[in-house]
């Protein structure tokens, strides 16, 4: 390696190691280029770090807990005994088992890796500074996958007792007392989680219900898991103060203008996160940004810079690892000469909340104003034999198509294993499949699955398995 004043020459580099940026910079070396990828934290960014992986290894953790303190299943009897150390021993091991899966495919697919911060020097070449070195990578493509980071409230700053999800994903004790400000998907699972492992949890949301961005119809199965795990829940909420005091601390909220106060152990923020575009010299690379801070792409990935690509967290779109590496992919082969454009026509969305969420396409809302006549087929899991047997019989699954021609547009999951049951209507609807296509493709019996071939079956006003007006 080349260091001091000297520069070497890279056909891709690739800044972040995420989900987004590892899975271009893969990509990439794949299809014959030269790359380096620069993280200043450790690989698999957030996603593997600080985010999905670690969350939902708690969230199994809390699940399998409660269950075992519960007697779920009739007959049992169980006794469990929470040693928290050593599940947040366990959660590491998951966490490092998969960063170094990471660095393994890096490794085989001759990525050069190097831990330091990386910024745009000149518009084809970047500067890398670590602990001891600075070096110069003069680069034929650039692919910006620098990710975000939780959003602070200047009323409620960071501190010993408000965390970030990051802060709350390491605690090295279940807190007695929990306040989680957001009722987005990163506040309700991290939320029940901690319900679970035996939290009094209270969830303050500014909106006029919880998952926002979810029609009311999958959020109120949600809610209803709440009230069972005595959560307690407050909407039209506007978090104002705190105020630490002795071993604890007090938010001062407001419900409809009138004033509330609340103690716990700790506060949890999770209203939202920030793009990292600060710092990375991305005016003298010629790259525009948005008034947000998030950076200008075409459908490509490309950015006002022809030979710059930027994915993830920093461009236009929900926050989300899947998203990322699908774009970083999509970037990868731009810069290899392939004809790639992103299309999020099937983009899924999941909540590992308490049941799950997932969905898929088109809303029903979305639906009708797109082609005024839709069918609708739901299916409940109370009717599916397989649900009933593993005691999860609430919840759902929602198939929507276009009337005149059965074409499927979008799906919606509640219940458990919707985060699996998504994909094949994700499938479906990728392959411009209609209701008739899913119908009549034969399901295993009995199995979770059979639900969505139920749910098409309802929607063409032929169940077999429920009794519809």
């Amino acid at each position: 390696m080349v260091v001091g004043e000297l520069t070497e020459e890279v056909d891709v580099v690739v800044i972040g190691g995420g989900p987004g940026g590892y899975v271009a910079a893969i990509r990439a070396a794949q299809l014959g280029k030269s790359v380096t990828l620069v993280d200043k934290d450790e690989l698999g960014g957030v996603c593997l770090n600080r985010g999905c992986i670690p969350s939902k290894a708690l969230i199994s953790s809390a699940h399998h807990y409660d269950d075992a303190r519960k007697e779920l299943f009739p007959g049992i009897r169980t006794t469990a005994e929470l040693d928290f150390g050593e599940v947040q021993r366990w959660k590491q091991g998951v966490v490092d088992k998969m960063t170094g899966g990471v660095r393994t495919l890096l490794k085989g697919h001759g990525v050069e890796v190097i831990r330091g911060e990386a910024f745009f020097a000149k518009p084809d070449e970047v500067r890398i500074m670590t602990e001891t070195e600075a070096h110069g990578y003069r680069f034929a493509h650039a692919i910006v996958a620098t990710g975000s980071r939780p959003i602070e409230l200047k009323s409620i700053p960071f501190g010993p007792r408000v965390l970030s999800s990051t802060e709350a994903l390491a605690l090295t004790e279940v807190p007695k007392r929990l306040i989680v400000i957001g009722g987005g998907y990163i506040g309700i699972e991290l939320g029940q989680a901690f319900a679970r492992f035996g939290s009094k949890v209270t969830i303050v949301e500014g909106s006029p219900s919880i998952l926002p961005l979810f029609d009311a119809q999958l959020s109120r199965l949600v809610v209803r898991t709440l009230k069972a795990q005595d959560v307690a829940v407050h909407t039209d909420a506007l978090a104002q103060s705190v105020k630490e005091d002795g071993d604890g601390i007090t938010l001062t909220f407001t419900v409809k203008g009138e004033e509330k106060q609340v103690t716990a152990d700790y506060i949890l923020v999770t209203v939202g996160r920030r793009p990292n575009t600060e710092e990375l010299g991305l005016e003298t690379a010629g790259v525009k940004l948005t008034e947000r801070g998030l950076i200008e792409v075409d459908s490509q990935c490309r950015t006002s810079a022809a030979h710059i690509f930027a994915i993830g967290d920093i461009v236009a779109g929900p926050a989300l690892a899947h998203k990322a590496s699908y774009e970083g992919k999509v970037a990868a082969e731009v810069i290899a000469g392939h004809s790639s454009v992103v299309d999020y026509r099937c983009l899924p969305s999941v909540v590992f909340s308490d049941p799950e969420i997932a969905s898929v396409g088109l809303s029903e809302m979305e639906a009708r104003e797109r082609y005024g006549n839709i069918a609708v087929g739901r299916f409940h899991f109370a009717a599916n034999g397989r649900a009933v047997a593993l005691q999860a019989d609430a919840g759902f699954v929602r198939l929507i198509a276009e009337q005149e021609t059965g074409l499927l547009v979008g799906a919606q999951v509640i219940g458990m294993e919707a985060s699996n049951l998504i994909a094949e209507l994700a499938l479906a609807i990728e392959l411009s499949a209609t209701l008739e296509d899913v119908a009549l493709t034969i399901h295993a019996h009995p199995t979770l699955g059979e639900m969505v071939m139920e749910a098409a079956e309802v929607a063409l006003g032929s169940p077999i398995h429920i009794l519809v007006k």
